[in-house]
């Protein structure tokens, strides 16, 4: 039971922080819900990751102010480099 609240638990949490990442990136309307879900997923590794490797810290997987922040700005990198990648196809 455990294992499947804390996949609902990243999905949601994927969602939000990938929603609110297209919402600054200005990709909210091309997106759609499974887009942000996936940003923000890959957002919040790739922020963990940023954050481990500049502080020295290994990653969190717990939720709160300070996770959210982190993998907002993972979503909101990993959008942008997707934008880049966009406009160049």
């Amino acid at each position: 039971m455990g294992t499947i609240l804390g996949l609902l638990g990243w999905i949601i949490g994927g969602a939000i922080v990938g929603w609110v990442a297209s919402i600054i990136t200005g990709r909210n309307a091309q997106q759609g819900l499974l887009g942000n879900i996936v940003a923000g997923i890959v957002g919040a590794f790739v922020g963990g990751a940023l954050y481990g490797f500049l502080t020295g810290n290994g990653m969190n997987f717990e939720w709160n102010i300070g996770s959210f922040l982190v993998a907002l700005v993972g979503a909101v990198i990993v959008l942008f480099i997707w934008n880049m990648i966009s406009r160049r196809a």
